[in-house]
């Protein structure tokens, strides 16, 4: 069955990638020594997660170490920005988000990279919809109860984020528009977020569904919607934004695979093997629906004609809420 993205997990060869089984770059096969994949939020949130399922295979298959290596701040852009300035050899690399890839780029006045010019796309690796919850104690138990307190209580009500400019941000802001309420916006660095949700020192929160799945599961919180078009594979239980009467409502996240711009071709292509071959890995690909992302795998061509269609759709999406990042 497709998932959000329209594809599944595809081979390598039907994407055109040339088969690479000796690679000739003119210097000692890649990799010949250990790679960092940078993250550019705290441990614990869903791209984190995600790098590390797919830096794990990388380190079996190419015996070599893969690091991850947590760089957050600035709404993912302090991280995102380093390996943009990293030497394009293959061995810094970036697994980024629908936010520092896509949405900064109209978010922020002086965002000190290019994502469309100063990377080499690998590959998407896979589509997470972010999910609706409530604190444990809120006083409403679907959508329209939501939408009815906040009503009732203009400005009351704040949600929380994993930062100035993330899709959890910017799901908030669409609510917000669409539903006619006031809520206030409180932004935290990265996965903290949940732990004051979780307190109940907020009311509620778009989260990717990866970083609070274990939570929903054990009841301690209240999944009553989530940002895609279609049901998630993870919570097929959960109502879509569209069926709780939001139609245009549509607010997914994405995670890929990028190194900086001049990275050769071979490596990418190689690196785009490699990624394609864990997620048609049936046991990988059932430990990421059941911890919440749906997996994909493009290609390079592909993923960054991806990026540049979202960079266009989350431009017009900030630009008709009015954000800015804080």
């Amino acid at each position: 069955m497709p998932n959000a993205f329209g594809r599944r997990p595809v081979l390598g060869a039907a994407l055109g990638l040339p088969l690479l089984a000796t690679p000739a770059l003119g210097q000692a096969a890649y990799p010949s020594r250990g790679i960092r994949i940078v993250v550019s939020f705290t441990p614990g949130g869903t791209t984190d997660i995600i790098a590390r399922i797919v830096g794990a295979q990388l380190e079996r298959r190419f015996g070599q170490p893969v690091v991850i290596d947590n760089r957050a701040g600035a709404g993912g852009n302090i991280g995102t920005d380093h390996v943009a300035k990293s030497p394009p050899d293959g061995y810094t690399l970036l697994v980024g988000s629908v936010g520092p890839l896509a949405v900064n780029a109209s978010l922020y006045r002086n965002l000190p990279y290019d994502p469309r010019r100063d990377f080499a796309a690998v590959t998407l690796i896979a589509g997470v919809p972010n999910v609706l919850i409530l604190r444990p104690d809120f006083p409403a138990s679907d959508v329209a109860g939501l939408v009815a307190e906040a009503r009732r209580r203009p400005g009351a009500l704040t949600y929380a984020s994993t930062g100035s400019g993330t899709s959890s941000h910017l799901s908030g802001v669409m609510l917000d528009r669409m539903a006619g309420i006031q809520t206030v916006h409180v932004p935290y660095r990265g996965a903290v977020a949940l732990n004051d949700l979780l307190a109940g020192r907020v009311d509620f929160m778009f989260a990717t569904i990866p970083s609070v799945i274990t939570q929903i599961r054990a009841g301690r919180l209240r999944a009553i919607a989530v940002s895609s078009t279609a049901r998630s594979r993870s919570l097929p239980e959960v109502p879509t934004m569209v069926e709780a009467g939001f139609p245009e409502f549509d607010a997914s996240s994405w995670f890929g695979l990028v190194a900086p711009a001049g990275t050769p071709a071979p490596i990418v292509a190689r690196l785009a093997e490699e990624v394609h071959a864990i997620l048609r890995d049936p046991a990988i690909e059932r430990q990421m629906v059941d911890q919440g992302a749906d997996p994909v795998g493009n290609g390079p061509e592909a993923f960054a004609a991806f990026i540049a269609r979202e960079v266009t759709r989350w431009g017009e999406i900030v630009r008709a809420a009015g954000a800015t990042a804080d």
